[in-house]
């Protein structure tokens, strides 16, 4: 085999090793250290420290999705101050949770005729629907530490239905409530 075919392989490291030997380094054997600057930092994806850290496309599990009857991931959203998380089961129902760290359940405002007040757990709540609307549509709201709380809305993409809405609120706030401070 001719020999310059391994002098084409050597040249690159020797060239290498040249450039290396640059820059008014000394020449002896002194060992040098490369310093590599780190990579700029990824925007932070954290929520606002005014939202609890609770990232609302997180409070379920994909088994307690299972479990509410949604087969996808959420897509994160934003509704005026609130962080939302919002599912869409196309021809059946969608559900939206959403996370706001300024409004505590007592500054949240709901119709007087179709506010209950229930209990999550062991957790003060507001259910909001009208059965004699059959609209399709219910909402259970957790109070999460005394200035935030956490709506879970559902509507059925018929407009019917309210009761069957409620039970599927009523499912995501049983399984979200553990985990709210």
């Amino acid at each position: 085999m001719p020999r310059t075919p391994r002098l084409f392989l050597l040249l690159p490291a020797l060239a290498l090793l040249a450039a290396c030997g640059q820059g008014g380094q000394a020449a002896s054997g002194e060992n040098t250290v490369h310093t590599v600057p780190p990579p700029p930092a990824a925007p932070s994806t954290a929520p606002p420290a005014n939202q609890g850290g609770l990232d609302p496309c997180t409070l379920l599990t994909s088994a307690e999705r299972s479990t509410a009857g949604l087969t996808s991931v959420g897509e994160p959203k934003a509704i005026g101050s609130a962080r939302t998380c919002d599912w869409t089961e196309p021809g059946t129902f969608g559900l939206a949770i959403s996370v706001d760290g300024s409004k505590g359940l007592t500054d949240l405002r709901t119709e007087k005729k179709t506010a209950k007040q229930i209990k999550v757990g062991a957790r003060e709540a507001l259910k909001v629907a009208d059965p004699k609307a059959d609209d399709g549509t219910c909402a259970v709201l957790l109070g999460a530490g005394e200035s935030a709380s956490v709506q879970i809305d559902v509507s059925n993409t018929n407009f019917t239905g309210t009761e069957a809405a409620c039970a599927r609120a009523d499912k995501v706030a049983g399984l979200v409530e553990p985990k709210l401070p």
